[in-house]
Order: C-alpha cells, then structure tokens, then sequence
C-alpha cells in the first residue's frame, strides 16, 4: 500500500513539474525516480540467491504452540540479505493464523536461524509447500516479494488435555478377570515356581536347596507383572454435518488420545478400534513407538459417515482379549444392549455427557469446532 501511494505522489511531483516547468520540482521527480530505482535494485539483491530450508518437529499438538526453525542460507559472496520476512502460502488453514516471520540480518555466506512458534488448530497430515519472501528494504515502503516452492509436511496430533485420575481407576475396576496386576512367567519381579534347569538359563536362578535333595538341578522361575490392558473404540460416526456434530466427534478423538498417552505413562497397555478407511485394530502394547502409532492413527482418522456405533460395537467384540477393558468413545449418549452389559467391563466416555467435561480438561486455546481436518469441514446451514 505504501508503495502505491509513493508511486502516485511521484507521478503527482511530476504533473507539476511538466505544468509549472520549475527547475525544483524537476529535481524531487528525478530524486523520487532515483530511489524507485534503487529500491527495486536493492531489494532484488536482498532476495537473490537467499536459500530457505524449514527444521519441523515430528508432530504438533492441537492447541499447543509448536516450535518451528527456518533457516537462511545467504550463497551471496558480498551482500548481506537485511530485513526479509517469509510467509507460508500453503497449509495456513491447519493454523490458527498464517505463519509469518522475520528476519533481520543473514550474512553474505552465512546461516541465520530465525526460530518460531506455530499454533495449530486442526488435526492431520498439513503440507506447507508455496512460500512467500519479501522485503522493504532498504527505504521501506517499496516492497518486493517472489514465491518459492519447498514441500514440508507435518502431523498434528489431536488436542491432548488433563485426564483425571479417577477414569482410570474406573478402567482398572471395571476389568472382571481378578487382579488387576497379572503375574505371568518369564519375569524377573517376585517367585512362581520351580522348573528344570536348562543350559543356557540364568546360573543365579539355581535353587541349590532344591536341587540338593533331589539330586536334579532346578532353577527358581520368576513372574512378570502385566499392568491391565486398556482397548480404546473410537466412534466416529457423524449422523449429520453439522458443525455441533462434528465438534462432539473432535473431542472424542482429543479424549481418546488424551487417555492413550495418560495410560502409558503409567505404564498400561493400550489399543485401539476405530474405522479408518477400513476397520482398524492395534493390540494394546506398551512404549514410545507404540505410542507414536496410537496418536498418528487418532489424528489421521477419515469422516465416517457409513458406520455407526452398533457396528463398531459389533466388530470389536472378537478383537477384545481377555483381561482387556474396552473403553467406548462416543459423540452421542449410547445405550449398551444386553450382550455388552453381560461383558460387565466395558466403559462409556460420552463426549454428550457432563460427566466427561470432569474427565478431561482442555486447554482454553482448544476450539472443537475447527480442530477436524480440513477437507472435513462440517457444511453450514446457508450452503446447499
């Protein structure tokens, strides 16, 4: 804008010059020319050969500010690039406003590291590929600025929010098979039993004493504690497009990944059920990997219009183990038949309910109604 009104004042200066034919105002024309030109050479110079390469982190998280590193390379043997700023064009809609930033001073043959925060507000794969660099240097009000490609993408995480304590000692009672810390052999945690001692076994475990009296080497067989399992159903069943509908799915995706991460800190064992262009089903298992795996498929998980919560129900059923506790995920106030109330373990979370409002607590930046995918957009009701 300041460029425009620079160059209409220019063209005013010099109307007036041809009209009056004063020698002074022939002067500020060809000054106010001069530095038109030597603006535009300038700012050329600034943006030639300055190189810009993205540092992502493996994912972000609704809600939370996500660090991000652009890094200048200046390949200019004399000039320094002084003042750019650089502005992703492409994936802007997952964030809350569009990624800009500054840069005051890369060195002729030198990096600069300009760190940043993003903000992301939807969840899924974004790719930030178009950007924009420009400056207004030297003189400032005579900006130039070109376009550039280099393709990115990055994972946004549903939000993930507090967890009460009290939900997961509602997971532990509801499991029905006994204790909730199961012995199994193969450990190394308290004693199990006896058993012949073989080569290759742990010479410390020999029971000397046993093996003494009956003249056949034994070793002492240790247990492993199993913590309880938990399988996560995730209904994503969207009855209509609205944008109610669609906020009450989002943060039953946020609830569920909310309580994945909070179990396995605690060293639980978690699963998860959910329609993802198919049904899916990951065993509950434990650890960083696992846990990557859990939160990339919630916050990649398609809109499902098709298949309703009795039908996940219905599928999960043989994929649920014994002494795993099935927790459902639900927009919608459901209503367990008498088949799943005879399993006795199972869990409802109801994002309908107020009671999960108690459960899990969220970041006030966290807006359901914008965290879903882009191209999942609920329609308003004035579109057709």
């Amino acid at each position: 804008m300041t460029g425009l009104v620079y160059c209409a004042m220019m063209l005013f200066m010099g109307l007036a010059a041809v009209n009056t034919q004063a020698n002074l105002l022939f002067g500020v024309f060809g000054l106010m020319v001069g530095i038109l030109l030597v603006s535009g050479i300038i700012s050329r110079l600034v943006l030639r050969r300055l190189r810009v390469r993205r540092v992502l982190p493996d994912h972000g998280i609704v809600g939370r500010p996500m660090p991000v590193t652009y890094e200048f390379r200046n390949d200019k043997r004399f000039w320094p690039s002084l003042s750019v700023c650089i502005a992703e064009l492409d994936g802007v809609e997952g964030f809350a406003k569009q990624p800009t930033f500054y840069l005051l001073h890369a060195a002729a043959g030198m990096t600069a590291n300009v760190p940043a925060e993003l903000m992301p507000k939807r969840r899924g794969v974004h790719e930030l590929e178009r950007y924009q660099l420009s400056t207004s240097f030297p003189f400032g009000f005579i900006k130039r600025a070109i376009s550039r490609r280099d393709k990115d993408t990055v994972l946004i995480l549903p939000a993930m929010g507090q967890v009460n304590r009290r939900l997961l000692t509602l997971c532990r009672s509801a499991e029905n098979t006994g204790s909730s810390m199961r012995p199994r052999p193969g450990g190394m945690d308290e004693f199990y039993g006896v058993k012949e001692h073989r080569r290759g076994d742990n010479p410390r475990l020999i029971y000397w004493k046993r093996s003494a009296r009956t003249g056949v080497l034994v070793s002492r067989e240790m247990t492993q504690v199993a913590p309880p399992r938990l399988l996560l159903a995730v209904d994503t069943f969207a009855q209509d497009r609205s944008v109610e509908e669609h906020a009450r799915i989002e943060r039953c995706i946020a609830m569920a990944a909310s309580l994945a991460a909070f179990a396995l800190d605690e060293g639980m064992s978690v699963g998860l059920y959910a329609w993802s262009g198919n049904w899916l089903g990951i065993n509950p298992d434990r650890g960083k990997r696992h846990r990557d795996e859990l939160l990339s498929v919630l916050a990649r998980l398609p809109l499902n219009t098709e298949h309703e919560s009795s039908e996940l129900l219905e599928r999960m059923t043989p994929f649920v183990k014994t002494g795993t506790t099935p927790v459902l995920f639900t927009p919608r106030d459901v209503q367990l038949g008498l088949g799943d109330r005879a399993r006795g373990s199972m869990v409802v979370v109801s994002a309908a309910s107020p009671l999960s409002e108690s459960w899990f607590r969220f970041d006030d930046d966290v807006d359901f109604t914008t965290s879903m995918p882009p191209e999942q957009r609920p329609k308003m009701r004035n579109e057709g």
